[in-house]
């Protein structure tokens, strides 16, 4: 086992955890969850989406929250784009990496984005193609790597084929992302291997959703490949749209309480993350979606 030292988190609760909210969330509430998460010692945080408003209006606010974030040097800024139209509108707050999606199942990605995954891919080389001229980062993020709502279990092969033509149109670093939470350790650790046969270790994060309570599982079977880059969402915000009343992303800090106690550096102060979902959560009205959070939150209290 090659677990590593040091582990780097990219937090994703600004952008994919609040996508889904039905009411919506003010820009400057956004804002300082932003803050709240780099001063607690986050060095990527995925920030906002440039989407169209028709379909996922909690992100019409990208450029005022972009533009309100007071940088900290030393911190990633990510945002999605899903389009050139995007990518342009993104341009102008200067994230420092931009994020593209494909699927590694054709269902997901038909009825998902309408139409095949080599399309996705086909769609999205101008989009990289423009970032790299600017000198701006590129990640994909691969969805449903281990299953699918509607195909169900996915075969590595697919993975790897997905990580072929994300290399080939120049994605930089990947995501190896359960999507719908259904993975498990061995299984998550073959849709790795299946990675590595076009991107290093180094290039390679996870990301996966606790659906089924296998998220930390999943988290160390990636560890014991040599996985030190994972996303996760402060107070376990976003639940998982194919699952009805199931969690989604796995809360960064129960990620975190796990990688202290394996002697493992994150750089994150655990109890001022705490403070960052305890923030957010009391705005949304409703408790952490953290086991961690929870227990420790009730130890101070009493």
């Amino acid at each position: 086992m090659n677990i590593p030292s040091k582990v780097q988190l990219i937090d994703v609760g600004p952008r994919d955890g609040l996508q889904n909210e039905k009411s919506p969330v003010p820009a400057e509430v956004k804002i300082e969850l932003v803050h709240r998460l780099q001063a607690a010692g986050l060095q990527e945080i995925e920030v906002t989406s440039y989407v169209s408003p028709k379909w996922v209006p909690q992100m019409a606010d990208n450029h005022a929250v972009m533009q309100g974030v007071k940088r900290q040097s030393g911190v990633r800024y990510s945002v999605l784009t899903p389009n050139l139209k995007g990518f342009e509108a993104a341009l102008l707050d200067q994230p420092d990496e931009i994020v593209v999606f494909g699927s590694a199942s054709e269902a997901f990605s038909q009825k998902n984005i309408n139409c095949s995954i080599a399309e996705s891919i086909e769609r999205f080389a101008p989009v990289v193609e423009a970032a790299r001229t600017a000198g701006i980062r590129v990640r994909g993020a691969m969805s449903c790597t281990v299953g699918c709502p509607y195909e169900g279990e996915i075969a590595p092969e697919r993975v790897a084929y997905l990580a072929g033509l994300l290399k080939g149109i120049g994605v930089q670093r990947v995501d190896v992302a359960d999507t719908i939470g259904v993975g498990t350790p061995r299984k998550v650790q073959r849709a790795i291997e299946a990675t590595l046969q076009h991107y290093a270790i180094d290039d390679v994060s996870g990301h996966f959703h606790d659906t089924y309570g296998q998220a930390l599982s999943n988290t160390l079977a990636a560890l014991e490949l040599g996985v030190w880059n994972f996303q996760s969402s402060v107070a376990g915000l976003g639940g998982c749209p194919y699952a009805k009343g199931a969690t989604g992303n796995v809360a960064t800090e129960d990620v975190v309480y796990m990688l202290h106690g394996m002697g493992i550096e994150t750089g994150i102060d655990l109890d001022k993350l705490i403070d960052a979902g305890a923030y957010i959560s009391d705005f949304l009205g409703r408790k952490p979606n953290s086991r961690a959070a929870t227990a420790l939150l009730n130890k101070r209290g009493s």
